[in-house]
């Protein structure tokens, strides 16, 4: 039997939903969107976390068999988000974007 994943991506997602919105306003008050890309990766990021957490949430009011689709999809677009919070990282600790 398939373990339900649903609440533990929605958290986790939320969380980091939290941490990238710091992230865009922390931009937007010291006047750096517009000199860096970082917070095009944040948008990105943030669109994806939502995203997941919307699925995850919905993944738990529906039936077994659509709610395993869902957490699945929920599932593949967290990972997405981090992956693009990993690569911007990745560019900022090398200085490959300002």
């Amino acid at each position: 039997m398939p373990e339900n994943r649903s609440p533990h991506i929605l958290s986790t997602s939320a969380n980091l939903l939290g941490i990238c919105f710091v992230v865009l306003t922390s931009l937007k008050k010291l006047n750096l969107a517009d000199d860096s890309i970082i917070d095009e990766f944040a948008v990105v990021a943030v669109m994806l976390f939502m995203t997941s957490c919307i699925l995850s949430f919905v993944s738990m009011r529906r039936e077994r068999q659509e709610s395993q689709n869902l957490e699945k999809v929920a599932d593949f677009v967290f990972l997405t988000g981090l992956v693009v919070l990993s690569v911007a990282t990745i560019l900022i600790a090398f200085n490959l974007i300002k």
